[in-house]
Order: structure tokens, then C-alpha cells, then sequence
């Protein structure tokens, strides 16, 4: 047992060096490609010497909060999916899916579309708001029946309902916010800078809450009868973990729009990797998974049809949407 253990715990730490190495690497690049393109070397005396260059505004007010706010959203993206997956103990559990992104979706609409005067730093806050309204709702209609399909005909439904009601606020609008609306909606990392970096940034205060709800996962993996014997208040737990995954969506629908289902590729990736379901790896790991997805389909969004952009929330759509059928063919194979 401790020599499993001892092997668990190696090819976590390897998988973290790897990721954080590719990580890196994949900054290395976004920072280099484009226009105009950048050698190792003229990259290296932008960042670390004293240049003035037209280069050095274009990496440090364009490609480096891209990158960095990226590889954030990636990441807080990422853990929500661990949460909701292991909470709910369903492989197919996420924003997208739980009408947490449409909730929030529709608020960033109208804040948008209406005009209405919010400072942005609120705007997370009623991001957070919409998305506890939408995933609430799909939660507790779903509260009696762990069905896959139903939780996913339920999600449906409220965010069928929740878009419908973004079109009639749109209809509402004028030409150029609906131009506007119409692009955070794609979801994005183009024209994105350091202000909305600074907008993510304190909710970065809500990983260490992510991360410490590991070991009540785990029980929560065992079954709702074995958590309540073991003292666990299993419909306060599950709140509280929905809670802190919409918290950790809504800033980055707020400063990013809608990016689908990196939430729910990264965590199967992580467990795959590792070998194992522990929430005590799977969670960081996902974070990294999530930080490399967000960040390499950004650079594909960019440099594909270049100098035309595909926003990189329709990459990871592509990408997740095959993902998602696989695996609701599985469990309707398993359950059948």
C-alpha cells in the first residue's frame, strides 16, 4: 500500500512539472507569434531588459495579459468542473450543463445590452448572482434523481428558457451593443488587457476554498448514505460546493464571456493522468490541465486562419461538445 501510495505521489509530481512546463512553453509562444513575430532573443530583452520597443507594448499591454488572464480563467474554469463533477458524482456535471453559464450569461446581457450603469468590479458579483439563480434551479429540480440524461434534459430546459430571455433583451438593443453582446458572447480572450486581469484577480481568493474541499469530496464520491454516516450534512455540502463553483465562473464570464466546457474536459484529463479519482490531485491537477487548454486553444484561435480570429470560446466548444456526447453515451450504455 505505501509503495502504491509512494507511486501515486511520483506521477502526480511529474505530471505537475510537465503541465507547468508546458505551460510555460505555450507562453513562450503566444508571446512570440503575431505581429510582430518575435525571436527567443528579442523576446528575452523584452521581458527581462529595458526595451522601449513598439514589441515591448505589444507583448506587455497585448499578449501578456491575454496570457496571464487566460491561463487564470483556464484554471478557475477547471476546479468548478471538479466540484460539480465529484459532488454530484456525475461525469457529465458543469456549468454549461447546469445552466450556471446561461444564468450568468443572461445578467452580463443586460448589464451590457440595457446599458445599465455597473462598475465592472460589481459585474463578477451579479455574474455570481445569475449563475446561482440558473444552477439552482437545475439542482434542486434535480435534487431526487441522480439520472444523467434528466440532469441534462433539466439543464436544457433552463438554459433553452434563460437564452430565450437573452433574445428578448437583445431585441431591446441598439446596433452597437448588440455588435458588443454579439462578441462577449463567442466568449474571448481577444481585446482583452490588463483590466480585466485585475478583474479576476481577487477572485483568485476562492481557490484555497476549492482546494480545501477535497477530503469532503471524496466522502461525497462514496454515496449520500455513507457521507451521512459519517456525520456529513450532505444538502448543506452540496450548496456550499455549488456555490463556490459559481464563484468560480462567474469572474470569468463577467471578463471573458461564456468559454465552453473546459470545465468539463479538464478534470476527466487530470484523473486520466493520474491514475486515480483523489480530489486532493485531481483538483490542481485540473487547474493546470485547465490553465494549458485555455491558453493552447487561445494561440490555435489566433494563429489558424491568421490574421482572421476565431474566438477561442468556440474552440473549446468544438472540442468539449464531442467530449460530452461520449461520455452521455456511456452512462446511458452502463445504465442500460
Amino acid at each position: 500500500m505505501g509503495s502504491g501510495f509512494s507511486g501515486i505521489t511520483r506521477r502526480f509530481s511529474a505530471m505537475v512539472a510537465i503541465f507547468v512546463v508546458v505551460l510555460l512553453g505555450i507562453g513562450v509562444l503566444g508571446l512570440s507569434w503575431g505581429t510582430p513575430s518575435l525571436s527567443l532573443g528579442s523576446l528575452w530583452n523584452v521581458l527581462f531588459g529595458h526595451s522601449h520597443s513598439v514589441e515591448s507594448v505589444v507583448v506587455w499591454q497585448s499578449r501578456m495579459p491575454r496570457y496571464v488572464l487566460g491561463a487564470l480563467c483556464g484554471s478557475l474554469l477547471a476546479l468548478a468542473g471538479v466540484l460539480l463533477q465529484d459532488s454530484m458524482r456525475n461525469a457529465i456535471a458543469g456549468p454549461e450543463i447546469l445552466g450556471v453559464s446561461a444564468g450568468s450569461a443572461t445578467v452580463m446581457a443586460a448589464i451590457i445590452i440595457l446599458q445599465i450603469p455597473v462598475a465592472s468590479i460589481l459585474q463578477p458579483w451579479l455574474a455570481l448572482l445569475g449563475g446561482v439563480m440558473g444552477g439552482g434551479t437545475v439542482v434542486l429540480a434535480n435534487r431526487n434523481n441522480q439520472s444523467p440524461v434528466r440532469l441534462v434534459l433539466i439543464g436544457v430546459a433552463v438554459s433553452s428558457f434563460l437564452n430565450a430571455l437573452i433574445v428578448v433583451i437583445v431585441s431591446m438593443g441598439q446596433e452597437s451593443t448588440i455588435t458588443l453582446f454579439y462578441s462577449y458572447l463567442m466568449g474571448g480572450l481577444e481585446n482583452r488587457y490588463w483590466t480585466q486581469v485585475v478583474l479576476v484577480l481577487p477572485w483568485l481568493i476562492v481557490i484555497p476554498v476549492a482546494l480545501s474541499l477535497a477530503r469532503k469530496l471524496n466522502i461525497l464520491r462514496l454515496g449520500d448514505e455513507v457521507a451521512k454516516g459519517l456525520g456529513m450534512k450532505v444538502i448543506w455540502i452540496r450548496v456550499l460546493i455549488l456555490i463556490v463553483s459559481i464563484a468560480l465562473v462567474a469572474p470569468v464570464i463577467a471578463a471573458c464571456g461564456p468559454i465552453g466546457y473546459i470545465s468539463l474536459l479538464s478534470p476527466h484529463v487530470a484523473r486520466k493522468l493520474l491514475g486515480t479519482q483523489d480530489a486532493i490531485r485531481v483538483l490542481p491537477m485540473s487547474a493546470l490541465v485547465g490553465a494549458v487548454l485555455l491558453t493552447g486553444a487561445d494561440i490555435v484561435a489566433r494563429q489558424l486562419f491568421s490574421p482572421v480570429e476565431i474566438p477561442v470560446g468556440v474552440w473549446t466548444t468544438l472540442l468539449g461538445g464531442p467530449l460530452l456526447l461520449i461520455l452521455l453515451n456511456r452512462r446511458l450504455g452502463s445504465a442500460g
